[in-house]
């Protein structure tokens, strides 16, 4: 081999030396950049991942908060109806003997005897005074919550009448209150005693 050919030969191995460390270095620099890129990549996932966990977690706290304050409120509410309740019938045995007393007085009153023209001055007075109390004891009775209905002529109402006996009646329809031995008594609005009363039934019919 001459020394051109021996020249030519170290030239051109060279040049393919030079090629393949470019093409080694191309696909190098590739190779590092889909890294970086894949990198930055799971970087932002990693940056978003948080935000959708603490969003989450706001969300899940702002949930549970509110059902808190729910029940808390249905706790205050209940309280409040349990005290409201309390106030309003803790008197309820207290005004049960209340008003015996005022259907005792009652019972009083109706077995003076009937008024008259002739009557005796200190009996006139006594009723009167007896009268005046029983007014007294009802206003009083009444500023406290406390009520008086006299069901004579109403329908018989289980709720509110309690049935001490049935009679037979010609001018009145059947289940009704055609006489009251006391009356209905409530405590605001609610029942404290009911009536002492007598039905009408159907008259028998005459053959």
């Amino acid at each position: 081999m001459t020394q051109q050919e021996h020249e030519k030969n170290e030239t051109e191995a060279s040049n393919g030396s030079v090629q393949e460390d470019v093409s080694s270095g191309h696909e190098s620099i590739f190779n590092q950049t889909s890294t970086e890129t894949k990198n930055a990549a799971e970087d932002v996932a990693v940056e978003i991942d948080p935000v959708e966990k603490l969003q989450t977690e706001l969300q899940e706290a702002k949930d549970s908060w509110l059902r808190s304050e729910a029940e808390n409120q249905n706790l205050r509410n209940r309280h409040k109806k349990e005290l409201e309740d309390t106030r309003l019938y803790a008197v309820q045995k207290f005004a049960r003997d209340v008003v015996e007393a005022a259907e005792n007085l009652r019972r009083g009153i109706d077995s003076l005897p009937p008024k008259s023209e002739d009557e005796d001055p200190i009996l006139t007075k006594m009723r009167e005074g007896f009268e005046s109390t029983e007014r007294s004891f009802l206003q009083v009775l009444e500023k406290n919550g406390i009520k008086y209905e006299d069901p004579t002529g109403a329908a018989f109402d289980a709720n509110k009448h309690q049935a001490m006996a049935e009679q037979p009646s010609d001018e009145h329809p059947a289940g009704t209150v055609i006489q009251s031995w006391t009356p209905t008594w409530t405590l605001n609005n609610r029942l404290l005693k009911p009536a002492m009363v007598i039905v009408s039934k159907a008259g028998e019919k005459k053959e």
